[in-house]
């Protein structure tokens, strides 16, 4: 029986994917450089270790990683600001239903504290979710089970008795290591095989896995 929901950030509730590739192309263009889109899927879900490691094999190991990130989220949120932060599609309609029924609901992200208590506020979040855990939280990020095994912990049940979101292969690897079941719901990229596999169910949005949980 399925008494919690993790839930992932990036890609999964809010439509970030796609803001932040724009971001890394404005700001890699003021210094005469360009980012791909099939680079740009490898970082998704990682933890900024990972993402580092990958950035300065591509940019060189003198990249500044630090302020480039920054300048993104500068640019990032100057959208957030001005328009709103881009949520995805029956994000609401399943976090009322999870309310309403009585599910425990957590968020772990690679995302750092700061930058998800600024989200959250911004886009009313925060009276939909027990709990969080970031990136700067653990010691080591997705695939490692780790963020998963502690959402579990901080909601005091068992990997059996959850149900991880999750639209990044990394996301799917960490859950799958976590022996929790999950569900995925691409974003920019649609899982391969290898992960594929180890997803519980693959949906399109959001409104499906209320409907699937309302079967059930």
């Amino acid at each position: 029986m399925i008494k919690a929901i993790i839930f992932d950030m990036d890609g999964l509730m809010i439509d970030t994917e796609k803001l932040a590739f724009e971001g890394f192309q404005y700001v890699l263009a003021k210094n005469g450089l360009t980012m791909s889109l099939n680079f740009y899927k490898k970082l998704l879900g990682k933890p900024m270790a990972g993402i580092a490691e990958l950035i300065y094999k591509e940019y060189g190991e003198n990249f500044d990683i630090k302020n480039t990130i920054k300048e993104v989220h500068d640019y990032m949120d100057e959208i957030f600001e001005n328009k709103g932060v881009p949520l995805k599609k029956g994000l609401f309609d399943l976090l009322k239903y999870l309310k309403e029924h009585d599910y425990k609901t957590i968020v772990a992200t690679s995302s750092q504290r700061y930058r998800v208590d600024y989200i959250f506020k911004l886009a009313g979040l925060n009276l939909y979710f027990d709990d969080s855990i970031c990136g700067d939280e653990v010691i080591r990020g997705k695939p490692d089970p780790e963020i998963f095994l502690k959402a579990c912990q901080k909601l005091d049940v068992k990997p059996s008795e959850t149900l991880v979101l999750e639209d990044s292969e990394a996301g799917i690897n960490a859950a799958f290591n976590a022996a929790i079941k999950v569900i995925c719901i691409p974003d920019l990229k649609y899982p391969e095989p290898e992960f594929a596999k180890m997803t519980y169910k693959i949906m399109n949005n959001l409104l499906e896995v209320r409907d699937f949980l309302n079967q059930g």
